[in-house]
C-alpha cells in the first residue's frame, strides 16, 4: 500500500485514489507523494477491466502544490538534476492521462498550482461548489511557472488568449468561476454528490482521450501559425514588458513556453516547459519571491511577532475618530470583517460622508455580482456615523485617524478613553509621530499603540503596528489579532520618528529629488525607478504626497529634534522642495502642478521648467547606478533601523517594504535584496556608491560585521 495515497476499487471496477499525506495538513508534491503516485499508476496500468479512476483528497484542500521547502534550495549548480526531477513529475502525470480508462479529478477543496496540474492530467474535473475554494495556477506570483505540464495543457485546453490570465497573472477563481472559464466541467453540492457524479461520468465515457491526444484536435483560437493569432502575437510581449519592466522573468518565460509549445507535439512541449521551469527555479528572482510571499508571509500570518501567553482576541466594537479618507477606509475594512463600527467626526454630516464611502464600495460589489444586496445592507448597518463621543461606550478598540497634529490627537484620545472600555486598546493611525510621545495624553499608556494603515485602506494589505515604550504585550497581541481579523497583514516595529515604512520610503523620495538637484534628467530619474521595479517614480510620488505636506512634516521634525537638543541634517531634497513651493508655486498634484503638469482630462507630463529650474539633463551618470541608488538607499536605511531596534524581524522588513511602500517584489524585499546580492558584494558596492554619491551609502557596522562573518540576515 502506498504511503500517501489510498487505493480502493469498488464493485464497478472504478478505483478511487485518495491523497492523504501523513503528518501534513495539506497534500504537497514531495518525494513521498511522488513515490506513492508511481506505485498507484503502476498498479492501475496492470488492472484488468478497469472502468475508471477518481482522484480526490482526504484533506480539507485537494492539493496544495509543489514543495517550496525543496524548491527554494534549487541553484544553477543542480540545474540538470532539477530538470530531471521535474521531467519525472511530468512523465508520471503523462502516464496517468494515458491510462486506458476515464480519469476524473474530484476536487473537494482548493486546487492550486501542482494540485490543479494533477486535475489537468485527468479527463474530467468535478468540484464541490464552495465559494471559498480556489482553483488556478498562481506560480507566477512566486516567480515560477507551472512545472507539472500546466502551461502546456492549459494552453491547449483553452487557447493562448483565454489561458493567459491564469498563467501570466496567476488568476484564481472559485468553482463557479472555474466552470465558466472552462477549468472544470461540473459542479457538485457536496462530497457524496461529487463522488457520484465522478463515477457516473466514468461509466458514461468508457473510451476517452485527452483532447490534445485526439486526432485532428484544434486548439481554441489557433496555434501561432494561424493568421488570427499570428497577428496578435507581436503585441503581447510589448504589453507584458510594459507591466513587468523586464524585472520579472516568469511571465516572459510562461509566454515563451506557451507560444513555443503550441508549435510542437505534447511530449516535446513538456521538454520546453521543463527547461523554462528549471531556468526560473534555479534563478534568484524565484528564490526572492518564494522567500517573501510564502515563507515570510506565512510567518507573519501565523502571528510570528505576536507575544505568547495571551488567548486569541476577537474585537467586537471598534471606534474610529475622523471620517476622512483613512477613517472611512478603516471603517469599511472593519465592517467587512463583521465588526460593529462607530465612525465619529466633528459633525454627523461629516461622519455620514465617511459611511457613504463604504456604501459606494459595497454598491460596486453588488453591481458586479460579487455580493448580494442583502449582505451589503448587513455590512453597512454595522457602521454608525456620529458626532457624539458617548457612542464610543463599549468599544474594545478605538483608532484615531485625525490630522497629524499632536495636540489634536491628544484631545481626541482623552475624549475616547473617557468612554471606551478600560481594557480596550487605544490606537493612533499616524505615519510618523512617535507613539511614546502621543501616549503621554493617555491615562492608560500600556493600552496605547500605533496602527499605521496605508491609503487607500480598502486596497492596501499592510498595517504597521508600532509599540511605544509603555505598550504592553497584551495590547500588541490584541492589535495583531485585530489586523488579522480584518484580513490584513501586520508587521510589528518599535517606536521611532517615521517608524519603519515612512522612514525608509523617505530615503527613496529624497534620492530622486537629490538626483534632480544633481542635474540628472527627470525622465531618466523616473525611468530608472520604473526599470528597477518601483510602481511609482519619485517625482510622481512626491506630487501625490504633496510638497507642502512633506515640508510641514520636515519642519515639525526639525522642531521636535531641536527641542531634544538635536539637529536635523539638511538634504538636497529640502532645497528642491522649498524652491518648488516658494519660487515656482508648484506644490503637487492637489494644486494641479508640481514636478508634473496635470492638464484637465489629459495625461500628466513632466514640467518642462525643471530644465531651467534645476539644470535638469545637464549631467549624466551610469543608468545602473541610478537604479541601484534607489534600491541600495532603502536597504541600507533598513539595516540602520535594525541596528537601532526599530525593526527586529527580517520577515516584517521584507513584507513591510513590498506591501507598504512599493519596494520591487522581484527583490523579495529590502533585506532579501541584500541577502541575494551577497553581503560581501553588497558592502563593496555600497562603498563604491558612497565614494561616488555620498556618505548615505556607507555600509552600517551591522552589515559589515555580518559580511565579514559570512552570515546573512535571517
Amino acid at each position: 500500500m502506498s504511503e500517501a495515497i489510498r487505493y480502493e476499487k469498488d464493485s464497478d471496477n472504478i478505483v478511487v485514489l485518495t491523497m492523504d499525506m501523513p503528518g501534513q495538513s495539506a497534500n504537497t508534491m514531495n518525494e513521498t507523494y511522488g513515490k506513492s503516485m508511481d506505485e498507484c499508476i503502476a498498479r492501475l496500468e496492470k488492472e484488468e477491466n478497469l472502468a475508471g479512476v477518481v482522484i480526490t483528497s482526504a484533506k480539507k484542500t485537494f492539493f496544495a502544490g509543489g514543495d517550496l521547502n525543496s524548491l527554494i534550495k534549487a541553484t544553477p549548480e543542480v540545474a540538470q538534476e532539477f530538470y530531471d526531477d521535474s521531467m519525472a513529475v511530468k512523465a508520471q502525470l503523462r502516464r496517468l492521462e494515458k491510462i486506458q480508462a476515464p480519469v476524473v479529478a474530484a476536487i473537494n477543496g482548493a486546487a492550486l498550482g501542482g494540485g490543479y496540474e494533477i486535475c489537468l492530467a485527468c479527463n474530467y474535473r468535478v468540484a464541490i461548489n464552495d465559494r471559498k475554494t480556489k482553483i488556478g495556477l498562481p506560480e507566477v506570483t512566486l516567480g515560477l511557472l507551472p512545472g507539472g505540464g500546466g502551461v502546456v495543457r492549459l494552453t491547449r485546453l483553452l487557447g493562448l488568449e483565454a489561458a493567459s490570465p491564469f498563467l501570466l497573472e496567476g488568476k484564481q477563481v472559485n468553482p463557479e468561476g472555474a466552470l465558466k472559464a472552462g477549468l472544470i466541467h461540473e459542479l457538485a453540492d457536496d462530497a457524496d454528490d461529487m463522488m457520484a457524479k465522478a463515477k457516473a461520468w466514468c461509466k458514461a465515457n468508457p473510451k476517452v482521450q485527452q483532447p490534445w491526444d485526439t486526432k485532428g484536435y484544434k486548439v481554441p483560437g489557433g496555434t501561432p501559425a494561424s493568421p488570427a493569432l499570428a497577428m496578435k502575437l507581436p503585441i503581447i510581449p510589448a504589453m507584458l514588458k510594459s507591466k513587468t519592466k523586464g524585472c520579472m522573468p516568469a511571465p516572459e518565460a510562461i509566454l515563451s513556453t506557451a507560444v513555443e509549445s503550441l508549435q510542437v507535439d505534447v511530449d516535446t512541449a513538456f521538454k520546453i516547459e521543463g527547461r523554462y521551469f528549471t531556468s526560473l527555479a534555479t534563478g534568484k528572482v524565484a528564490t526572492n519571491m518564494i522567500t517573501a510571499f510564502f515563507f515570510n508571509l506565512q510567518q507573519i500570518s501565523k502571528g510570528g511577532s505576536r507575544p505568547q501567553g495571551f488567548d486569541k482576541y476577537t474585537t467586537k466594537k471598534v471606534g474610529i475618530l475622523g471620517a476622512g479618507m483613512m477613517g472611512a477606509g478603516i471603517a469599511y475594512s472593519s465592517a467587512m470583517a463583521g465588526i460593529e463600527v462607530v465612525l465619529k467626526d466633528i459633525s454627523e454630516e461629516n461622519a455620514q460622508k465617511g459611511k457613504d464611502y463604504s456604501k459606494k464600495l459595497l454598491d460596486k460589489a453588488v453591481s458586479r455580482g460579487k455580493m448580494t444586496q442583502e449582505k451589503a445592507d448587513g455590512i453597512l448597518s454595522l457602521i454608525k456615523p456620529t458626532a457624539n463621543a458617548e457612542d464610543l461606550q463599549g468599544c474594545d478598540l478605538v483608532i484615531e485617524a485625525v490630522f497629524e497634529k499632536t495636540e489634536l490627537k491628544a484631545a481626541v484620545t482623552q475624549e475616547a478613553e473617557a468612554q471606551m472600555l478600560e481594557t480596550g486598546v487605544m490606537a493612533s493611525n499616524t505615519s510618523s509621530l512617535p507613539i511614546t510621545g502621543l501616549a503621554e495624553a493617555s491615562c492608560r499608556p500600556a493600552n496605547f499603540i500605533g496602527l499605521h494603515f496605508f491609503s487607500p485602506v480598502d486596497k492596501m494589505p499592510l498595517v504597521e503596528i508600532i509599540c511605544g515604550k509603555q505598550t504592553s504585550d497584551e495590547a500588541l497581541a490584541k492589535s495583531i489579532d485585530y489586523v488579522l481579523q480584518i484580513r490584513k497583514t501586520p508587521i510589528v516595529v518599535n517606536d521611532a520618528r517615521g517608524f519603519f515604512t515612512t522612514r525608509v520610503i523617505g530615503t527613496y523620495v529624497n534620492e530622486g529629488l537629490g538626483m534632480l538637484a544633481e542635474g540628472l534628467h527627470p525622465a531618466s530619474i523616473e525611468k530608472a525607478a520604473s526599470l528597477a521595479g518601483f510602481p511609482v517614480g519619485t517625482l510622481a510620488i512626491s506630487d501625490e504626497l504633496n510638497l507642502q505636506t512633506m515640508r510641514n512634516i520636515r519642519l515639525a521634525t526639525e522642531a521636535a529634534l531641536k527641542a531634544e537638543g538635536k539637529e536635523m541634517p539638511k538634504t538636497a531634497s529640502d532645497s528642491v522642495i522649498d524652491r518648488m513651493i516658494d519660487e515656482f508655486d508648484r506644490a503637487g498634484k492637489l494644486a494641479g502642478k508640481g514636478f508634473y503638469d496635470y492638464p484637465q482630462g489629459g495625461k500628466k507630463t513632466l514640467w518642462p521648467g525643471l530644465k531651467e529650474a534645476f539644470g535638469a539633463g545637464s549631467k549624466e551618470i551610469p543608468f545602473e547606478d541610478m537604479k541601484e541608488r534607489f534600491l541600495f538607499v532603502q536597504s541600507l536605511e533598513t539595516v540602520r533601523c535594525m541596528e537601532e531596534g526599530v525593526i527586529e524581524k527580517v520577515a516584517d522588513a521584507n513584507i513591510g517594504s513590498i506591501m507598504g511602500i512599493g519596494f520591487p517584489p522581484w527583490t523579495g524585499g529590502v533585506v532579501q535584496y541584500i541577502n541575494q546580492y551577497g553581503l560581501r558584494e553588497f558592502v563593496a558596492r555600497a562603498q563604491e556608491l558612497a565614494d561616488k554619491y555620498g556618505e548615505r551609502f556607507a555600509p552600517p557596522a551591522l552589515l559589515v560585521e555580518k559580511a565579514e562573518k559570512g552570515e546573512i540576515f535571517e
